[in-house]
């Protein structure tokens, strides 16, 4: 071991002896007796552990917390609300390399990508800050009435927020963030992969100055059981989701018992297209971030490559190119730009989507199989490893074409007419990211009209941002997260008639 091997060891001994390992709730940690493992998938062994709540006991106690804080929170004024989330905005910079190797540790992105995601993550914050102090009303005269129509906003109540594995910090900020600048308190549900990031989060907010019982995070196994604990419980009032549409299918069921309000962050399926006038340049440039980022595993990640047949042979070949040179490797070695996979259920989904494709026809370019020990760092073994892929002859009835592929698989289907093209993109029940590619304005731009889908990047490979609306169509979700609306989810209106 190198030097530099035994300091980044002892670097990261440290950090996760600091990591509190159990439940917040009312401003403190519970402690307890840890038995819930956090894999380190880059090499399949256990990281840490932490406390396996009592779904329903600790569930209720956050509850209880949440809802005892609602009142006095609500009525704190929009500046001191703003001032705290900017103050942990701040935090999160200064926090920045513990955040990032946490995350990478516990999820597996390469360590400048989870460092993104703190910049990411951290500016959900800072944008709800400044939507604090700007909280929608109005005061105008009827148009047939000497009577004034007064509308003001006001916190729906307390929130659950149950985020996913696979941006451990942004998807709690993206959630938190908002519904604390409206008011709101907040149960956080963080994936109990991933639970590290919620609870350092968590730390970050009370050092920020977010009184006990406004935000409180539950770490349980029991998913299932948490949910409909405190959806069964008329003092809840709205529900936050990311995760998958059939999931989600369930917590909207559950949630019609109290008419919750209802965000829903679902299932994607995104079609990338390349046009005829597409600058091969830029078409692979935005095709490698759109697919590999995060490992491949992203709710927005390119799903399925519609490649007009004028261009099929440069960006097929360019494409394989660009992906035999990324590094798979552990994430926190400097040098690999992609990582393993979450875990064993993970890895074993990609090879079935991928040899179900082999078996009707597909032909693969590169990749096609998981990683062999040799071909990986000592120690990484057994770590959850998928060689970054590219197919080609991909036929329309192969399952990666209909279900999300959350790993380093890029299909590459060919088709002679954009009218084909977009056809062929829009048939999936999902409907939430695409990605178009062209030279021409008015093709991409009669293109990108027609693709049915709540976000739509063109000539680029990344399009998320706070400051933009996030959210899909179909059944890829209800609602919108980020962007001047996203703070509409966690307010009610409330209407006014007044004599002039």
């Amino acid at each position: 071991m190198t030097p530099a091997d035994t300091t980044q060891s002892a670097r990261i001994t440290a950090l996760l002896e600091a990591v509190p390992r159990s439940s917040f709730v009312d401003g403190a940690f519970l402690g307890g007796s840890a038995g819930l493992e956090v894999l380190d998938p880059a090499t399949g062994q256990a990281l840490t552990s932490v406390v396996d709540a009592d779904a329903a006991v600790v569930g209720t106690q956050a509850l209880d917390a949440a809802v005892a804080a609602q009142e006095d929170w609500a009525r704190t004024l929009p500046r001191e609300r703003s001032q705290i989330l900017h103050r942990a905005y701040e935090l999160c910079h200064e926090r920045a390399e513990g955040l990032a190797l946490l995350m990478t540790l516990e999820m597996g992105k390469p360590l400048a990508e989870a460092r993104g995601e703190v910049t990411y993550g951290a500016e959900f914050l800072r944008w709800f800050a400044e939507q604090a102090v700007r909280l929608p009303g109005s005061f105008r005269t009827a148009p047939t009435a000497a009577e004034a129509i007064l509308t003001t906003s006001r916190p729906v109540g307390p929130v659950l927020a149950i985020t996913p594995w696979n941006f451990p910090l942004s998807m709690g900020t993206r959630k938190i963030g908002p519904a604390l600048a409206a008011g709101c308190t907040v149960v956080l549900k963080p994936a109990s992969a991933t639970p590290l990031t919620s609870l350092v989060l968590m730390e970050i907010l009370r050092d920020a100055g977010v009184p006990d019982g406004v935000v409180n995070c539950v770490v349980t196994s029991d998913s299932r059981g948490l949910s409909a604990t405190l959806m069964a419980d008329a003092r809840l009032r709205k529900v936050s989701f990311t995760g998958s549409t059939a999931v989600g299918r369930t917590l909207l069921a559950q949630a019609s018992e109290h008419v919750l309000r209802s965000s829903m962050e679902l299932g994607g399926n995104a079609p990338f297209l390349v046009l005829p006038s597409a600058e091969m340049d830029t078409a692979i440039a935005a095709a490698m971030p759109a697919k590999f980022r995060n490992n491949g595993e992203a709710c927005t990640a390119a799903n399925r490559f519609y490649v007009h047949s004028s261009r099929a042979e440069e960006f097929t070949t360019r494409l394989r190119e660009a992906t035999e040179e990324l590094v798979l490797g552990p994430g926190i070695d400097p040098a690999s730009t992609i990582g393993p996979l979450i875990d064993a259920a993970a890895l074993k989904t990609v090879e079935e989507l991928v040899a179900d494709a082999v078996e009707r026809g597909a032909r693969v370019l590169t990749g096609g199989r998981r990683a062999t020990a040799e071909e990986l760092p000592a120690g990484c073994a057994d770590g959850f490893y998928y060689l970054p892929t590219v197919l080609a002859d991909v036929p329309a009835d192969a399952r990666l074409t209909r279900e999300e592929i959350f790993g380093p698989v890029a299909p590459v289907i060919v088709l002679d007419e954009v009218e084909e093209m977009i056809r062929a993109a829009n048939r999936t029940e999902f409907g939430l990211m695409s990605y178009v590619v062209g030279a021409d304005l008015a093709e991409v731009t009669a293109v990108a009209q027609r693709i049915e889908s709540g976000m739509v990047a063109v000539n680029l490979g990344v399009a998320s941002d706070p400051s933009a609306p996030f959210g899909g169509v179909k059944e890829s979700g209800l609602g919108r997260e980020g962007g001047p609306t996203g703070i509409e989810e966690y307010l009610e209106t409330t209407y006014v008639r007044l004599p002039l």
